[in-house]
């Protein structure tokens, strides 16, 4: 193929993945359109005080993005969209909240699948400007790549404490998933699709840091990465106002060691 082809055709690429910000009829985006049922009505949450719906252009004073134009709203849902290098990032813009619930309805794309697939994270962040250590105080609501139908979830502390599970699931294109986390000064406990997966009681996984929202579809340096999106339906955020209505009783994720931590903020 020659050198002008070869270009037009990543230029048309390029086009094709922005415009699915573009101007189809909602409806017809929301193939498997999400339920009512999740962690937060199945565990008896109330009503969410903080819900993040995506109506409208984004609020670029409740999310900050890491690349200006690949993240934006399209039909309601918080859209990520990623080309062939580069990652990409949304975080909430918030105080932060040490305990609490959270959970978020997701769905993912692969435009391509020839090349390397990102890898998408659902995580708790320190808020605001507090130091995350290169990511050694992140909990995972999710951490998975397209297509391999297995996501895990782990929550990290100082200094190098790891703790990590994995759940079997449908990872495939346009599959509507949600994951939630409880962090309380007791526990944490993680729900996958309204069941609860793990609970974790251990006092070297409880940081007590203030937490913020944050998605990412993760490149690998040097690799051509599958031009892909992911797509937030909902985010919701409860206080631990009302007890859980079902037991929280789960196997405890697996302790492991975290060696990609750092001094600096990170």
């Amino acid at each position: 193929m020659s050198t002008t082809k070869r270009a037009l055709g990543s230029i048309l690429g390029t086009v094709a993945l922005i415009a699915t910000l573009g101007a189809a009829p909602a409806d017809a985006d929301h193939a498997q359109p999400p339920g009512p049922v999740h962690a937060g009505s199945e565990y008896g949450w109330g009503r969410a005080p903080v819900n993040y719906t995506f109506i409208g252009s984004l609020d670029r004073s409740q999310w900050k993005v890491s690349r200006q134009g690949k993240v934006g709203n399209q039909h309601g849902m918080l859209t990520l969209l990623a080309g062939r290098h580069g990652t990409v990032r949304a975080t909430e813009q918030t105080r932060g909240r040490a305990v609490g619930r959270w959970e978020t309805r997701i769905r993912h794309r692969q435009y391509v699948h020839r090349n390397t697939p990102y890898r998408v994270l659902i995580e708790l962040v320190p808020a605001g400007d507090r130091k995350g250590y290169c990511g050694a105080r992140n909990v995972a609501l999710a951490s998975y790549t397209p297509g391999v139908n297995k996501a895990g979830h782990y929550i990290r502390t100082r200094p190098d404490n790891r703790f990590v599970a994995r759940k079997g699931l449908n990872l495939s294109d346009n599959q509507w998933h949600t994951f939630a986390v409880e962090v309380t000064r007791e526990r944490i406990s993680w729900f996958v699709d309204s069941h609860v997966v793990s609970t974790e009681k251990r006092k070297d996984a409880l940081s007590g840091v203030p937490f913020a929202v944050r998605y990412t579809m993760e490149a690998e340096p040097g690799k051509r990465m599958n031009e892909s999106r992911i797509q937030m339906d909902w985010l919701r955020y409860w206080t631990l106002k009302n007890p859980d209505t079902k037991s929280t009783a789960a196997p405890r994720p697996e302790r492991k060691t975290y060696r990609d931590g750092c001094a600096g903020r990170g």
